[in-house]
């Protein structure tokens, strides 16, 4: 009688530890990428803003409502109790208070925009409506030298001035943080191509080139390549935002290469001439023209499709 061998059970081979950490660190790449992506960093900034202007906007007309009993009672001394001159008391601090709050919420968009204050009256009605509320608030408390009510009622004024002289600064800051992060990205990719439509764009026409029999008519029915934003349109663009960003000196710097430059020839004085960009940006605006003159270079050389002459890849 034969012994019979039954072969242990193969089992599953278990991941190394190089393995988790290798898939781990490709996890954690993706994400830091879509985490400083500027839509990703725009969309939280935004949420972050809607935070501030609610707590702001909660804080100042809590302040003013507290005012207005005090403001009313100053308008009021010696009136009847319910009689005309009572009733109309209640109307002076909701006037003062209606004009500084239309102030401050155009300055909630102005600021957010970044649109530059060129007069002064915006600060003088802000602060003139300011010391009339807290000159009415604190009257009777200076009249009879009282200095826990002046502590009291100087409180909420001050709190409100503070709030709306802090509130657009902060919404600057804000709209600084979402251009910058648009800046590091245009600098990191000046060419757009990890933009997702651009991959996808790339993407399909390379699955469809490398078809021999395809690839003729694919290349002949490909869209064609949006001509370069011209100087003196990204300069129109700059006036009416009133802010000129790194891309669109990279822009214009691209549409003032000449056919048959080389990379070796962009250079910061040369991005200075060509952009009228500061010192500090051209060294930048170079760079980003080098990358791309250079990868160019790169694909008509060594990029070839399948089935399809060379004149017709490049």
């Amino acid at each position: 009688m034969s012994a019979l061998v039954q072969a242990p059970a193969t089992r599953p081979a278990k991941s190394s530890g190089v393995d988790r950490l290798r898939s781990a660190a490709a996890e954690a790449s993706q994400v830091r990428a879509l985490s400083t992506h500027p839509d990703v960093v725009a969309l939280r900034v935004e949420s972050i803003r809607t935070q501030v202007d609610r707590c702001m906007w909660v804080g100042i007309v809590l302040g003013l409502a507290f005012t207005m009993v005090n403001v009313q009672a100053f308008a009021a001394q010696g009136a009847a109790l319910w009689s005309l001159p009572w009733f109309a008391a209640w109307l002076l601090d909701p006037m003062v208070s209606l004009v500084l709050i239309a102030v401050l919420r155009a300055e909630q968009i102005t600021a957010r925009y970044q649109v530059s204050d060129h007069t002064k009256w915006i600060g003088r009605t802000k602060r003139f409506a300011f010391a009339a509320t807290y000159a009415m608030n604190t009257w009777s408390s200076f009249l009879h030298g009282d200095v826990a009510g002046i502590v009291l009622h100087s409180v909420p004024p001050l709190l409100v001035f503070c709030a709306a002289e802090t509130a657009p600064v902060l919404r600057d800051r804000l709209t600084e943080a979402v251009l910058r992060a648009e800046n590091a990205a245009a600098l990191a990719d000046p060419a757009g191509a990890s933009h997702p439509l651009a991959t996808t764009e790339a993407a399909e026409l390379t699955a469809v080139t490398n078809d021999p029999q395809t690839a003729p008519e694919a290349i002949e029915s490909a869209p064609a390549a949006k001509p370069a934003r011209k100087p003196a349109q990204t300069r129109r663009k700059a006036a009416t935002t009133g802010r000129k960003l790194l891309a669109d000196y990279v822009t214009d710097a691209r549409s003032a290469v000449e056919p048959g430059t080389t990379p070796d020839e962009i250079t910061s004085a040369w991005a200075r001439r060509a952009t009228g960009c500061s010192a500090g940006l051209s060294g930048k605006v170079a760079a980003a023209v080098r990358a791309e003159l250079t990868t160019t270079e790169t694909t008509t050389e060594d990029v070839a499709v399948p089935g399809v002459p060379a004149r017709v890849a490049a």
